[in-house]
């Protein structure tokens, strides 16, 4: 394993140079990327319609294309998965990318072309291991397994033509030999439809196993590890991988699961964690410097022309659209994407805000969708993730998840927000918890605090402490158990609210 280990490390090495003149030139490279997306879809149907062959120009392309929604998308999504050829993407579709999301109750499928799985999912994967052996020159990883958390593989629904699933199985399924070998667990494990049943036989599988790094989402991987040291009965994970080094994380905000990583499942300096930022759509983003929390490098030449746009053009056919030159710091945009996979012009329905430029590294910021603006407070993840972080600093707690909406104005009463908040640590003080993720989102939210003022429109939160095990249980019924489904942060409605509520009773 020496040998692989190093073998590994020398060829993922040789990318580094690459991204370095990447991070110098982000605009040379993605005109690159358009002018190669521009040139392969002129000839789909797609491409013959809005003119691609006398697109030269990104403006050309910007304002001839609209932007499209999902629900735009599917009639053509819809007839590639019926077996059609060369309506989105000129090679053949075989894998489509199955994700719910987390407002819409159906599944949207997302294609996956040969060119999307070689050139962005599976080199995304490469880079996040090259640029965190950057860091960390003296790494053993590749002398351990890496333990994958995935989703499992369905039928197409639509005919008996290609396969769908989530992007994790897509990935898991696709992977070349070497990659199979260096990964945990089996395959036939890997994806299992049943997802207690896998978790049960992962935990059994794994907690015998030198496993040396672990890329899933932070909530289900809590999930399988406390199942993993259940059955060994160790106090922690190192007690079980003792030669574990990074935890490749993404899909959910980590900063509130830091604590209950770093001091009760990894009790040690020596573990690192990295964020990527990679979805059904494709891979966007690497963290590629460890020290900057929260922080991930725009990944501009996996195939993906991508354009910002302000918030308040979001819903905008023709919005006002930027470029990567164009982007300015600290400021949030709502993310386009055009892919080799044929999605063009797509709205993601993420939000995302710059943290530095050349290199240009950004952090994911919210959803479209998923914020409160019930009185005019605006308030979105970000607020809601730094408000839960600072409370949690506060009084030692350690949250497991979490979901918040407003409670509308009745009865000459003034709004407020309710939060369902689940601990696996509960405050020192819960009062004090409660005001300083009041104070704090007042602090980071001006419109917020506006409303907040003497009580003249929103009261203080209304907070309830539910039991351990009642968002797994939410899941569940839902049927969003593993994969890629996750716990929606805010709704600007009471759907989620309701639905727990009702279920449960609030201590």
């Amino acid at each position: 394993m020496t040998l692989l280990n190093t073998t590994l490390k020398w060829l993922l090495e040789r990318r580094l140079p690459r991204i370095e003149a990447m991070k110098q030139h982000p605009g040379d490279v993605q005109q690159r990327v358009f002018r190669q997306l521009i040139r392969r879809g002129r000839h789909t149907e797609w491409g013959r319609y809005y003119q691609y062959k006398s697109i030269e120009t990104v403006r050309d392309f910007q304002q001839r294309v609209p932007v499209s929604s999902y629900e735009d998308l599917f009639p053509y999504i819809e007839r590639i998965m019926k077996g059609e050829n060369n309506v989105l993407w000129p090679s053949p579709i075989h894998w489509f990318s199955k994700s719910s999301g987390t407002t819409n109750a159906r599944s949207k499928f997302i294609p996956v072309s040969t060119e999307s799985l070689d050139e962005c999912h599976f080199k995304g994967g490469k880079d996040a291991m090259a640029l965190y052996i950057a860091n960390r020159p003296n790494s053993k990883v590749f002398e351990g397994k890496g333990l994958s958390i995935g989703g499992s593989l369905h039928e197409n629904p639509y005919s008996k033509y290609g396969v769908a699933g989530d992007i994790s199985a897509v990935i898991t399924k696709n992977l070349p030999a070497w990659g199979q070998f260096i990964r945990t667990p089996p395959v036939e494990v890997a994806l299992m439809s049943e997802w207690e049943a896998k978790l049960e036989r992962m935990a059994e599988i794994t907690s015998t196993q030198n496993v040396t790094s672990i890329l899933g989402v932070p909530t289900w991987a809590l999930v399988l590890l406390e199942k993993v040291l259940a059955r060994t009965g160790k106090a922690n994970i190192l007690e079980v991988w003792p030669n574990f080094e990074v935890f490749i994380h993404g899909a959910v905000a980590f900063q509130p699961y830091r604590e209950l990583f770093s001091t009760q499942v990894f009790p040690s300096t020596q573990v690192g964690y990295q964020e990527t930022y990679n979805a059904s759509e494709g891979f966007f983003a690497i963290q590629d410097d460890m020290s900057r929390v929260g922080e991930m490098l725009l990944m501009v030449d996996y195939g993906i022309f991508y354009e910002f746009v302000p918030l308040d053009e979001a819903e905008k056919p023709f919005p006002k659209a930027l470029t990567i030159e164009d982007v300015e710091v600290d400021k949030n945009y709502a993310l386009v994407i055009s892919t080799n996979g044929g999605l063009w012009r797509y709205r993601v329905g993420d939000t995302v805000k710059f943290t530095s430029l050349y290199p240009h590294r950004l952090k994911v910021s919210g959803r479209t969708k998923h914020f409160i603006n019930a009185f005019g407070e605006e308030v979105i993840v970000e607020n809601a993730e730094i408000a839960v972080t600072q409370a949690c600093e506060a009084t030692g707690a350690v949250i497991k998840d979490y979901t918040a909406g407003p409670v509308y104005m009745s009865n000459g009463t003034n709004g407020r927000h309710e939060w369902v908040i689940e601990f696996s640590q509960e405050p020192d003080d819960q009062e004090t918890f409660n005001q300083v993720l009041d104070e704090t989102l007042r602090r980071v939210n001006s419109d917020y605090d506006a409303k907040r003022y003497n009580d003249m429109v929103l009261q203080r939160p209304l907070i309830h402490v539910v039991p351990k095990g009642t968002f797994y249980a939410w899941m569940k019924q839902r049927g969003k158990l593993g994969g890629q489904h996750k716990v929606p942060r805010l709704s600007n409605s009471r759907d989620y609210l309701d639905d727990i509520l009702g279920q449960i009773t609030c201590y």
